[in-house]
């Protein structure tokens, strides 16, 4: 996975995943409904399930790959829990989350580099939170207590918490085949959050 020299003039693993993936990031940003007039709390809800239908598998399939590399601590960064204290703050009990629908298409998780692509699509995400955190405070008034918290899942750390991930990746020199075994990864957990949601009627 490693590169002996890096190549001179290569792209970072960071600007590699951020152009490799923006055209794909901006088109589900545009299809997500927090921002819709037509939004209400019934459709929230069930953005939140559809959310909870991706993230639980897509976080046991990280954990179980035991891929990541060296120096990051996925129990530090998990978001499940906190979609699962939002859904119940929100009226589901135990079986009706049990009785979810979850997502079985998942990216691939065969290498390191794969566990990179993914875990920064999960990790950027974090960010736009922020935005619809404030959106959703002022539109359907909520907080971490009734439901928003995973719009806030890092709190006040938001930032620091990304600038950390993001000098992760850079102390990790993948070689030229690794850096797009990474983007492909990225590339393909949009996708399939996208197709995800989409199946789950929750998009514009």
């Amino acid at each position: 996975m490693h590169s002996q020299a890096h190549d001179v003039g290569a792209p970072s693993l960071r600007e590699a995943l951020r152009t490799g993936t923006a055209l794909l990031h901006g088109g589900l940003e545009r299809r997500l409904p927090f921002f819709s007039e037509r939004l209400d709390a019934h459709w929230y809800q069930r953005l939140l399930q559809a959310y909870f239908g991706f993230y639980a598998p897509m976080e046991e399939a990280l954990c179980d790959a035991e891929l990541i590399p060296v120096g990051f601590d996925p129990a530090q960064r998990v978001k499940t829990p906190t979609l699962l204290r939002d859904l119940h703050a929100l009226g589901l009990n135990d079986d009706a989350i049990n009785a979810l629908p979850r997502s079985t298409q998942l990216p691939r998780l065969d290498t390191p580099a794969a566990c990179l692509g993914v875990l920064y699509v999960l990790e950027g995400a974090t960010l736009g939170g922020q935005v619809l955190r404030r959106e959703m405070a002022q539109r359907l008034a909520l907080d971490a207590d009734n439901g928003g918290g995973f719009l806030n899942v890092y709190g006040a750390e938001t930032g620091r918490r990304w600038k950390d991930f993001l000098d992760y990746l850079g102390s990790l020199p993948l070689d030229a085949p690794a850096t797009q075994r990474a983007v492909d990864a990225a590339r393909s957990t949009f996708s399939c959050f996208e197709q995800w949601l989409d199946s789950q009627e929750v998009l514009l």
